[in-house]
């Protein structure tokens, strides 16, 4: 059965749309450390559509730049390359996904405000640790991508997932847990499918693979993986959003430690999340 189960998880995410081909270039020449404003603009201006995408966050609540931004290259300048990398990323996975209906398992309104959640919670935490401000957005793009694995099993096993999810609150057991006693497959490893499907490396992939087995990781992201873990653990207890999973595993002092912050943080960014996550809505809405 789980064999069954994971072949129609990997056939529904190979018919997924995939990524639009101007994504994969901007991912691919971000990639150069020698890439310049003038080169992603070249880039993000062959598709209107990304275009239109990227000027309206810019110019959303999310930002507050306190100017109207017209220029896609002005836009670049103000904000970095790395930053509008992770605008066009996040907007058109999100874009790709947040239209698929609710099924029975998971409420699909709920599970985007949990990603919301984490993604600014992950940032703040970031911004605390005075982490490059440059690298802020990514922090945002992983944590609001993270669970995106939930959605191929949410929509091909509507039911059976249902039951999945139902487990995990009745028992007490984290939800990957009951994941894979139920179906044999958990939606990191199906994120990790779309990850290799939409060639979504680096950190952002990082965390969508590992946000359940940090400690099977091995590369280069440990400080981003580590805050996505810590930021999923602030969206559950402060009950933002649902992520279906009640009872995660706890954080372990390893990862507080690796990041030299304690469990204060949470009530020290509590109300910054609160205020924001209404703002970062704008990412829904593309």
């Amino acid at each position: 059965m789980a064999d069954n189960i994971h072949a129609k998880i990997e056939a529904y995410i190979k018919n997924m749309p995939s990524l639009p081909t101007s994504v994969a270039k901007v991912l691919e020449v971000c990639n150069n450390p020698q890439t310049s404003p003038a080169d992603l603009n070249h880039v993000i201006s062959l598709d209107p559509v990304l275009v239109g995408r990227v000027l309206k966050l810019i110019n959303s609540a999310y930002y507050s730049l306190g100017q109207n931004v017209t220029s896609l290259v002005r836009a670049i300048i103000i904000l970095g390359i790395n930053t509008v990398k992770n605008l066009a990323l996040s907007s058109s996975v999100v874009g790709n996904l947040a239209s698929r209906k609710s099924s029975a398992g998971l409420n699909i309104e709920g599970f985007w405000r949990h990603s919301l959640c984490v993604g600014v919670a992950a940032k703040a935490i970031a911004k605390k640790r005075n982490v490059d401000p440059k690298l802020l957005e990514e922090y945002f793009t992983a944590g609001l991508l993270h669970d995106i694995g939930k959605i191929p099993i949410n929509t091909v096993l509507a039911n059976e997932y249902m039951l999945t999810v139902s487990s995990s609150d009745r028992d007490r057991v984290s939800l990957v847990r009951i994941e894979d006693r139920n179906l044999g497959i958990n939606h990191s490893s199906a994120g990790e499918m779309i990850v290799k499907a939409w060639k979504l490396e680096g950190a952002v992939g990082d965390a969508i693979t590992y946000h359940h087995n940090h400690l099977e990781y091995n590369g280069t992201n440990r400080d981003l993986l580590y805050t996505i873990i810590l930021a999923n653990r602030f969206a559950i207890e402060t009950e933002i959003g649902f992520s279906g999973d009640r009872y995660p595993e706890k954080p372990g002092p390893s990862l507080w430690e690796a990041l030299a912050i304690t469990p204060e943080i949470f009530e020290e960014i509590a109300f910054f999340v609160n205020e924001e996550i209404e703002k970062a809505e704008v990412f829904l809405k593309l």
